[in-house]
């Protein structure tokens, strides 16, 4: 299959160039040394670039928006849970019991989570945008059809687009899914050319076991991604799955509509790999939340030129390590906006 970009999304600008050379000068005038928030400037000045303004709005509705699915591979044992789980913890998410959750109120964000491909019969309030049930095993098969790709596509550029709509001035995107990092390993490794034995981690926490059994996997399906590497949709659809796709054209469309992105761990950096691959410009709208031990996740943001705002050893997904770095991300917004200049404070700026 080989699908144009322009039929599913509109071109993506840039963010505003001169809003950014704005906060530049903006931090000059504050009171504090130059550079002396290191990095804190730097996100500070991505976000007057986003908001086209400076100094920037301290964000009032962060969305995070956990895409749920399960995977067919994790039939053959690449995972330290059953696929049952998947559809249990969507229903935590939705109890307000996990880390996302927790994570989300801490950081004065709202959750929604969609059920995608989850292997069971949900709540009809996430299901609307459902695809399928579980997306194939892609050790052998394709994850999904033509017509699901689309179908996937359409439902992430969907959710931005409600998102966006209902007052959502940053986006998260978070993943729930038993064995979902099997396909995030596949698409990373394929377009990184990197070998399974260097991308492969131990996701859930498999065992030795586990891992083996994991990279064979990977493997296989990596052989089957090749004949399709320069066409992402076909990518996406042959070692992917559903989930992947609706986060990837999620990321597109959030960029689309000019609104930031704070990316979270492997999956969703996978789903940003294809989304980059679509839409030129994409990734200038994101930011990455944070790195994973998930040795496939150094992978992509290399290949991203991404540099995590925090590393903490996570590998939960949901969206938490994105989470971790949304006070930062606030608290640079906050300093250019809200500090004194030296003028207004009075204080000298000659020795």
């Amino acid at each position: 299959m080989t699908t144009d970009s322009a039929d599913l999304f509109a071109p993506v600008d840039l963010p505003d160039s001169s809003a950014a050379a704005a906060a530049r000068e903006r931090q000059t005038t504050l009171t504090k040394p130059a550079g002396s928030l290191g990095r804190l400037e730097a996100i500070a000045e991505w976000v007057s670039a986003c908001q086209g303004q400076c100094p920037p709005q301290v964000f009032a509705r962060p969305r995070v928006v956990v895409f749920a699915g399960d995977h067919g591979v994790a039939r053959a044992g690449v995972s330290a849970y059953p696929s049952e789980v998947t559809a249990q913890m969507v229903a935590n998410i939705l109890g307000g019991g996990a880390a996302v959750n927790v994570l989300a109120s801490v950081a004065g964000a709202s959750v929604r989570v969609v059920d995608i491909a989850v292997d069971a019969d949900t709540d009809a309030s996430i299901s609307s945008y459902k695809v399928r049930r579980s997306s194939g095993s892609i050790d052998r098969e394709d994850a999904l059809t033509p017509d699901e790709t689309t179908a996937a596509f359409t439902a992430g550029r969907a959710i931005a687009d409600e998102e966006v709509d209902g007052g959502a001035d940053l986006l998260v995107a978070g993943d729930m899914g038993i064995g979902n990092t099997t396909p995030a390993t596949v698409l990373i490794a394929s377009l990184t050319g990197t070998e399974p034995v260097a991308a492969v981690g131990r996701g859930t926490g498999v065992d030795d076991e586990g891992w083996s059994r994991k990279t064979a996997a990977v493997r296989d399906a990596m052989r089957r991604a090749r004949p399709v590497l320069r066409d992402p949709y076909a990518l996406v659809g042959a070692v992917g799955g559903a989930d992947f796709a609706a986060m990837a054209g999620f990321l597109i469309q959030a960029a689309v509509r000019k609104t930031p992105v704070i990316l979270d761990g492997v999956v969703v950096t996978a789903a940003a790999l294809i989304a980059n691959d679509i839409a030129a410009n994409a990734k200038e709208w994101w930011i990455a939340g944070h790195r994973s031990t998930e040795p496939a996740h150094s992978l992509a943001l290399t290949h991203l030129r991404l540099d995590p705002v925090v590393e903490l050893s996570m590998r939960l997904g949901e969206g938490s390590g994105a989470l971790m770095a949304l006070p930062i991300v606030t608290g640079a917004v906050a300093t250019l906006g809200a500090m004194a200049t030296f003028a207004d404070a009075g204080v000298s700026t000659e020795a």
